[in-house]
């Protein structure tokens, strides 16, 4: 059977996954929600405005959503589909991803309503991120002695632990 620790990253890898895929693909292509892709087109003009070292850079705002989406896109298939190390560097990359987007909104002064999703998804990838890099705990072993052909703990289990009174 599975830790909690394990299914709890398995569920938040797919679930953050598989948004980050969504909200991705709406960055690149209409064929989801029209309305959604025009919002985020309008959105990254603004960002594109509101910061001119992008402009001075010679980053467009097309060029900025449709690399920041591909960058969703390819974590949110990583965080979905591979297993292991690469799980965590996705996981990484859509973190500085939100605090990236974070920024911008908080540049064209955005109302929290607009951005709280990305909020709550930082949080998500934090945890996420935070477990998984917490070292597995072993389970204790329960030893057990053979006496008499019943199974029995072995003392040094049954005894409190030094300085601790047992109270039964």
């Amino acid at each position: 059977m599975a830790s909690p620790r394990t299914v709890t990253i398995v569920a938040l890898s797919v679930a953050l996954g598989l948004f980050f895929v969504f909200m991705g693909t709406i960055k690149l292509t209409p064929r989801l929600s029209k309305d959604a892709y025009n919002e985020m087109k309008r959105a990254y003009k603004s960002y594109v405005r509101a910061l001119p070292m992008l402009k001075k850079m010679g980053v467009s705002s097309i060029m900025l959503r449709k690399s920041i989406g591909t960058l969703e896109v390819a974590s949110g298939i990583v965080m979905t589909l591979v297993p292991g190390r690469p799980k965590d560097v996705a996981n990484f990359v859509l973190l500085l991803l939100v605090l990236a987007v974070l920024f911008f909104h908080q540049l064209v002064g955005d109302p929290l309503k607009r951005y709280a999703h990305a909020l709550v998804f930082g949080i998500l990838l934090t945890c996420r991120l935070l477990i998984a890099r917490q070292p597995e705990e072993p389970l204790p072993e329960k030893r057990t002695l053979s006496v008499n052909g019943e199974e029995q703990p072995l003392l040094a289990e049954e005894a409190p632990e030094k300085g601790k009174i047992k109270v039964s």
